[in-house]
């Protein structure tokens, strides 16, 4: 029986061309072989599986072949291809740093760089997980790696850079690995399955690819043990049964669910997912890796971000017409919550009940928006303001200022004049249509037309003026009963005995107040109110203020109102009446001089006169 070999040995790349994912990489790297530009130390960095020693042993087996081809690619028919495709080739040395990290091991290493080949041109060494070396053995690798033989290459390669110290890195050319797509994997697998005859479902494939995570060695692994599984069928469902994986479906039924609003067919498929033995969290992120596709199908520009087969991208696109972008960003954001708070849950069956209800609360809310409001009869039938203005309308359109401000407690009375102004105007029109006819002499009918035209012109003023002046009269009678109202509210209620102490409180407290509101109105009134001293009569409620200036009279002139209303309510008395002026013929306060200040403390201190002469002190 011939030994198995696996697939991530037996399609391992032999030459830049065969090499998944890294085209970028390789490029260079031939680019450097063609123009004779290769650097004397190069760094491979990158996650697991995406092809840095393999490109390293690529590099070294086409640096040395005597017969490269156009493409700049080894012949794998010189002797040096032969020798290192056996696996005994005298210029290629491969390291492994995780088990030979000593001094000692770099210093064998270091001796044998000294010696020229044998066959070929350069000699290359392969040190792998190069990060592992101890911080010894990289200072005893430093020279060597700055200053090597013209005839030595060394080609490093780590999947954590950050451990590397700086001088290892400074002496380096670098290259970074980046992780493979899901398409590149999952048309490498589809390569490998015809090769190896196996009929291979295409979303079968891509299944593969994502739980590979970029990693080609991984996905070739779980590419063997699936073939061993279902033989040379691989189907979809015994990728998503071999490898406990939640099926697309599952989110798709859900995401429904959602939309319409069905709570307890959520909960049912969440308690299904449960007794299939998958995680309260995986699902929850699985839904949140949905919804972030459905957003994904929303424009075309960002459909290459959706890594699925042919098929399910399909899905995803039918679904994502029914979801709207609202929903879904709301949706991301309480799966988000649920990621974050699972851990420290005590209670995490509920936790992801709770987050799917509210997911379900989220398209109920959406579709209460789409709904049409329905009027109730009350607000369909037209009120009675709404007809009299509409009437008033119709017949004012001439009016500049409309009734609809004229409240219905004092109706305007139309006077007599606009009475005579309706009856006066048919007769006009009336006249015009009863002798259309009628033959007069251009004279005569010149004068006709100027006659009406200020007839006409008159009744207009006439009716404006008259109802300019019942709209102001109503006006004024309506701001008087206003002001009445007011008083009488405050007078006759509110009449409670106060001491001057519950005032000069209220007083501060309303001082306070205005001061919080930094602008520069408030700041006047507040050195007003805090400035002087008040003259309070409790019996009369009359209360008077000193001011220092006119900004002061000004601005308490603009509050006063306010100010009134709030003493009046805080004390409850309607009486409180506030009054102020400025002060006449105040002094304004000059600053002291230097010398000013000196003889004012030398008449408290007169020990400081003598200071000073002792001294010699002079006065700033």
């Amino acid at each position: 029986m011939d030994n198995f070999i696996v697939s991530a040995r037996k399609y391992r790349p032999s030459t830049f061309s065969t090499v998944v994912g890294q085209q970028s990489i390789t490029n260079t790297l031939k680019n450097a072989i063609k123009t004779n530009h290769l650097a004397q130390a190069f760094l491979f960095c990158g996650s697991r599986g995406v092809g840095k020693t393999t490109c390293a042993r690529i590099l070294a087996k086409t640096i040395n072949c005597s017969n490269r081809t156009e493409q700049i690619e080894a012949c794998n028919e010189c002797d040096s291809c032969q020798s290192f495709n056996a696996g005994n080739s005298l210029n290629i040395y491969e390291l492994d740093a995780a088990s030979n990290n000593s001094v000692d091991d770099i210093r064998n290493l270091t001796d044998q760089v000294r010696f020229a080949p044998q066959i070929g041109s350069h000699k290359v060494y392969i040190i792998d997980e190069v990060h592992m070396l101890s911080k010894a053995a990289f200072n005893a690798f430093l020279k060597t790696l700055e200053e090597p033989p013209k005839h030595a290459i060394f080609i490093l390669a780590t999947t954590e850079k950050h451990k590397i110290i700086p001088t290892i890195l400074s002496r380096c050319q670098i290259f970074d690995f980046h992780r493979i797509g899901v398409d590149d994997i999952a048309e490498h697998l589809n390569g490998i399955a015809k090769k190896e005859g196996i009929e291979a479902e295409e979303e079968a494939l891509h299944m593969i690819a994502e739980k590979a995570d970029g990693a080609l060695r991984d996905a070739l692994s779980i590419f063997d043990q699936l073939v061993s599984f279902s033989g040379k069928k691989l189907s979809y469902e015994a990728v998503i049964e071999n490898l406990n994986i939640l099926d697309y479906d599952y989110y798709f039924r859900c995401t429904n669910h959602f939309l319409n609003q069905d709570l307890s067919a959520c909960l049912l498929l969440f308690n299904e997912v449960l007794k299939k033995g998958f995680d309260g969290h995986l699902f929850i992120n699985g839904i949140a890796s949905h919804m972030r596709n459905l957003l994904v199908c929303q424009d075309e520009k960002t459909l290459p971000l959706l890594e699925v087969g042919k098929n399910v991208q399909a899905k995803y696109r039918e679904q994502a017409l029914t979801c709207e972008v609202s929903f879904l960003k709301q949706a991301l954001e309480v799966c988000r919550k649920c990621d974050i708070e699972y851990r420290n849950s005590k209670n995490q069956r509920l936790l992801v009940e709770l987050s799917l209800m509210q997911i379900a609360s989220i398209g109920e809310a959406v579709a209460e928006k789409k709904k049409p409001r329905i009027k109730s009869p009350e607000e369909l039938a037209p009120s009675a303001k709404t007809v009299d203005e509409q009437k008033s309308n119709s017949e004012n359109t001439n009016t500049s200022i409309s009734e609809e401000k004229i409240e219905p407690e004092a109706p305007l009375q139309k006077p007599a004049i606009e009475k005579e102004v309706k009856e006066e105007e048919p007769k006009v029109a009336d006249r015009q249509e009863v002798e259309p006819n009628a033959p007069t002499t251009e004279h005569q009918s010149t004068k006709d037309k100027a006659s009406k035209a200020e007839k006409l012109a008159k009744l207009k003023a006439q009716r404006a003026k008259t109802s300019s002046l019942s709209i102001n009269k109503l006006t004024k009678e309506q701001e008087e009963k206003a002001e009445q109202a007011k008083k009488e509210a405050y007078s006759s209620d509110l009449r409670e005995a106060f001491s001057k102490e519950e005032f000069l409180a209220t007083w501060k407290t309303l001082a306070e107040k205005i001061k919080k509101k930094n602008d520069e109105g408030n700041s006047i009134i507040y050195a007003a109110m805090t400035a002087h001293e008040l003259n309070i009569d409790i019996e009369s409620g009359k209360i008077h203020l000193l001011l220092d200036n006119k900004s002061q009279l000004e601005e308490m002139g603009v509050r006063l109102a306010d100010i009134h209303e709030y003493l009046r309510k805080k004390l409850k008395n309607g009486l409180i009446e506030l009054s102020f002026e400025v002060i006449k013929n105040q002094k304004q306060r000059k600053a002291f001089t230097p010398e000013e200040k000196f003889n004012k403390l030398a008449e408290e201190n007169p020990a400081l006169i003598q200071l000073k002469r002792e001294f010699d002190l002079d006065i700033f």
